[in-house]
């Protein structure tokens, strides 16, 4: 005699599990860039260091610079 529990977790509810637990995982854990979702924009600072990273800018520029902007952050923190 076949019970609830052998018919909810065997045959075609299997399946529809395994397709559910599929999808799933498709859609939370896939690292591609989902349409419309907000990007995190980088900092002024972030992107002076990728600049100087690159060798866009000299050990000067690039120390001239950064005090600039750590003193424009000191301010509009204030």
């Amino acid at each position: 005699m076949m019970t609830y529990n052998d018919y909810f977790f065997g045959g075609m509810h299997l399946i529809w599990w395994i397709i559910w637990m599929i999808l799933l995982f498709w859609i939370f854990f896939t690292p591609y860039d989902v349409p419309g979702q907000r990007k995190r924009k980088n900092s002024p600072l972030e992107i002076l260091q990728k600049e100087f990273a690159a060798g866009h800018l000299t050990i000067e520029e690039y120390q001239e610079r950064k005090l600039i902007l750590e003193k424009d952050a000191v301010v509009s923190n204030s």
